[in-house]
């Protein structure tokens, strides 16, 4: 069981709050789907490319196009469901994971930096990911999918923050 207290340092345990912008889902699934068109055109040019393989890689092309429509419209809304995140004065936390689940949490004393990012695919969607690099050996806390002006915002108050805690952030 977790302790759900407030911990020495001050960081209280429990799941974050705040689900990522609803269009992640859209911006999860363009994704995705772009691999698997991919795919299917890689399979169809190899089948017409290397006639003795050819029966084989059309065969192939039924359960690849099925699957992969299958993981895109299914895994967005299972990450939209899981992926949490929420910011406090003393930490921040996130949760994600599609088959196992990962929860974080980073104390504002040991942030070391935050930036965020924006691919072609979210800026079509209007999103951005936050990534907070602490001193932990575990990597940085990433935020994916949230709104770009929730992200800068978020960034912002997190440098603040960060500059106003105590400490040498390692």
């Amino acid at each position: 069981m977790i302790d759900t207290g407030e911990t020495p340092g001050g960081v209280r345990l429990r799941p974050p709050q705040h689900r990522v912008d609803r269009r992640a889902v859209l911006w999860w699934g363009c994704r995705v789907g772009t691999v698997v068109v991919v795919l299917l055109l890689a399979l169809a040019l190899a089948a017409w490319w290397f006639t003795s393989a050819r029966e084989v890689l059309l065969l192939l092309l039924l359960p690849v196009g099925v699957l992969g429509a299958g993981y895109a419209v299914v895994m967005p809304w299972w990450r939209y469901r899981v992926h949490r995140w929420e910011t406090t004065d003393s930490a921040v936390y996130t949760a994600s994971g599609w088959v196992s689940r990962e929860w974080r949490v980073a104390p504002m004393s040991r942030i070391q930096t935050v930036d965020t990012a924006r691919g072609p695919l979210q800026r079509v969607f209007g999103l951005s990911t936050v990534t907070v690099t602490t001193a932990s050996a575990a990597g940085p806390l990433s935020i994916d999918g949230l709104d770009h002006e929730v992200a800068s915002d978020l960034a912002e108050r997190l440098t603040m923050t960060t500059q106003a805690v105590p400490g040498d952030a390692t």
